[in-house]
């Protein structure tokens, strides 16, 4: 108590999708997932617990922060202080380098961080396995940043069972995340809103669930096999998947918009000339293309002769949780 701790986490993205949750409360999602988490996005976040204080405190990229992200942020603090037996109130200071324009959720990075921090600050010694539930509640996505490399989100039944494991964290196959920033707006419907308006109306819900079960079991295989193609194949199958759910819901949504319709026309011209690239894409309009590193050149230089204002980060694997 009343030392400050720093943890370092990295976001993710998802190649097998989550898309809706059966328990809202606790996070617990309808179906498993597989993420790859990235080295060049990370938040770092420093909690102390100090018995001065009337009320938590969370500065957000040297910024005061008062609205709903305090009240998400002392709520999951409180599953913490409830964990450790303390009722002392927090200072965090969380830096983000994570371009929340690229569509990048920073949330799973933001809560990781904030997991390993609090928890630690607190006087609690996690375990992987418990830091991944416990960043669940705050998160989703957040389960899988606890771990480097390939991770993948068990959806489990209740809170003791659903939590992420490491499938394969020193990553061995060449492969590498482009995301591409055409539209930098903020997102008309949120991911949690989206999620659960397709869950409660879309007619092809159930087999979704079922088909990503399927593509779970196919993704760790390609994994185990080292097996880029199949890899790149089903994570764009799986993400187009859940964004046909939205389409299908009642009213209909979508994240696309000419930018991503654009984006993934030019990754199927790209694999007609013989490059390996395959797109995914989470709830926002930008796409993220997975490729390997012979194939940065040339994507990039296609990207850009048809989108000249476009913004471009490379990202490779990168590692789980870590103390400053």
């Amino acid at each position: 108590m009343n030392t400050p701790i720093t943890a370092r986490a990295h976001t993710n993205i998802a190649l097998i999708k989550y898309w809706g949750k059966k328990n809202a409360e606790l996070i617990i999602p309808t179906t498993s997932s597989l993420s790859l988490t990235l080295d060049q996005f990370y938040t770092d976040t420093t909690v102390v617990f100090d018995e001065q204080l009337t009320h938590d405190e969370l500065s957000l990229n040297d910024t005061l922060i008062t609205d709903n992200t305090l009240t998400k942020t002392t709520a999951f603090l409180d599953l913490v202080r409830q964990m450790a037996g303390i009722d002392t109130f927090a200072r965090i200071n969380s830096i983000n380098h994570v371009p929340t324009a690229a569509g990048l959720a920073s949330s799973a990075s933001g809560f990781a961080a904030l997991a390993a921090a609090s928890s630690k600050a607190a006087g609690l010694d996690l375990d992987r396995q418990a830091l991944s539930r416990l960043a669940r509640r705050g998160s989703g996505s957040a389960s899988r940043s606890i771990f480097g490399g390939f991770a993948e989100w068990v959806a489990g039944e209740d809170d003791f069972t659903s939590y992420a494991h490491p499938i394969q964290e020193n990553v061995t196959m060449d492969i590498q995340m482009l995301t591409v920033v055409l539209d930098g707006s903020q997102k008309k419907i949120g991911s949690r809103q989206g999620m659960q308006h397709a869950i409660a109306t879309s007619p092809f819900y159930n087999t979704w669930v079922a088909e990503s079960a399927v593509d779970l079991v196919a993704m760790k295989q390609a994994i185990a096999n080292n097996d880029f193609q199949t890899l790149g194949e089903l994570a764009e199958h799986n993400a187009l998947q859940m964004h046909s759910l939205n389409f299908t819901a009642k009213p209909a949504f979508t994240y696309f918009n000419g930018y991503t319709l654009s984006i993934l026309n030019l990754v199927q011209d790209l694999r007609r000339q013989g490059i390996q690239a395959y797109a995914t894409m989470d709830a926002g309009p930008n796409v993220k293309i997975i490729s390997q590193s012979d194939a940065t050149q040339v994507i990039c230089a296609a990207i850009k002769n048809n989108f000249p204002n476009a913004g471009i980060e490379v990202a490779k694997p990168g590692p789980g949780i870590s103390y400053l």
